[in-house]
């Protein structure tokens, strides 16, 4: 089969043909219907050998972390009976809102399914609490130390890490993964901070802010503004139910959210992009007892004294990833037609393109690779 690798530690990836891998005791083979891309790739390709090593990674191996397909072989020791999922993440998930949480039903060659984007062990403290975002052995993963899914096929590790989907095509479903699992965990950890009659900031409305605008105006009862620096992301944000449009971020910014909420600032402020100028201006915007949430990892920091720099009685948090509680969450959200997933396809043999696009920032939603 033909797949996306890296071949070694900070060299290009490129196209190569590898075996079709073989399911072992536990393990399912799916056969890839579509797999977005996702910045954090580039990273992946960049990543020194150290680095690679301590984080416990194997090169070469396939990129792609947003990832959907169907069944097609199921290991020793997997039957249809085996659920998707554990008890610790559907109570999770029942703590978000309801919905799907993390269980589901067998799995059956030939069934429609999406893979849990984060990787976990299921056993752990942290996994046994449904905090399975926090698992340890989640440094590695599938499209990032281990076979991901830019390719015909790709091996999962268990059932637990299958989505069952039922409405949805899962030739375009793979960014719900990620991209929509990541934005939802940021606007759950800041939901109870968030009142009907306030405000809610997203900055940056690309492919996580979007979804992440579209969370809010589901979940909240708030007032949401995107801010982006593009034009075009701007008028996305709108059709997506944004209720303003900030164009860019700067020493103003703050003072213009101020103004559209009466004095009083922002109940939340999730920063989808992390740079300096962003951190800084969206704690500014934090009302007291508001919280900022830092989903972007761009490199920015947080400079702010103790006094004045902070909201008072507030919150500012950050993570990794999303839960698989999450992703069962967005799942279902998108099959009800809540969320929309906006993507633009491309074959494998122009996964090069589609990279390229992403990074020059001139996609309308999330690049899909039909393999």
């Amino acid at each position: 089969m033909r797949a996306f690798r890296t071949t070694g530690p900070q060299e290009p990836p490129r196209l190569v043909d590898v075996d079709v891998p073989r399911p072992g005791p536990g393990q399912v083979l799916v056969r890839v219907t579509g797999c977005g891309l996702c910045h954090s790739d580039f990273t992946m390709m960049r990543m020194p050998a150290e680095i690679g090593e301590a984080l416990g990674w194997r090169t070469p191996f396939t990129l792609g972390h947003e990832t959907a397909g169907h069944v097609v072989e199921l290991g020793a020791d997997v039957t249809a009976e085996h659920g998707a999922g554990t008890t610790a993440g559907a109570d999770a998930g029942a703590a978000a809102g309801g919905g799907a949480g993390a269980t589901g039903g067998g799995v059956r060659p030939g069934d429609a399914v999406a893979l849990v984007s984060p990787s976990s062990c299921g056993t752990c403290w942290y996994c046994a609490r449904g905090l399975d975002a926090s698992c340890p052995e989640g440094l590695a993963g599938r499209g990032y130390g281990r076979d991901g899914g830019l390719a015909e096929y790709v091996l999962v590790d268990g059932v637990r890490a299958l989505v069952p989907l039922r409405s949805l095509d899962p030739a375009t479903a793979g960014p719900l993964t990620d991209a929509g699992a990541t934005a939802f965990h940021a606007v759950r950890r800041a939901l109870p901070r968030v009142h009907p009659d306030g405000t809610a900031v997203v900055i940056g409305a690309g492919g996580l802010g979007a979804f992440a605008v579209q969370f809010l105006r589901a979940l909240s009862g708030a007032r949401v503004v995107a801010v982006d620096a593009n034009p075009a992301r701007l008028d996305l944000a709108r059709e997506l139910g944004a209720d303003d449009a900030v164009p860019g971020v700067d020493d103003a910014t703050a003072a213009r959210i101020a103004e559209l909420t009466g004095g009083r600032g922002a109940d939340a402020v999730l920063d989808f992009v992390g740079v300096d100028v962003t951190i800084a201006a969206g704690v500014a915007m934090v009302r007291p007892a508001g919280a900022f949430g830092l989903v972007g990892a761009s490199g920015g920091r947080l400079r702010a004294p103790w006094f004045g720099g902070l909201p008072r009685d507030g919150e500012v948090f950050t993570f990794q990833g999303s839960s698989i509680a999450d992703v069962h969450e967005v799942v279902a959200l998108a099959e009800r037609g809540v969320v929309r997933n906006d993507v633009e396809v491309f074959p494998l043999d122009r996964v090069e393109e589609a990279y390229a696009r992403l990074d020059k920032g001139d996609l309308r939603g999330r690049a899909v690779v039909q393999p």
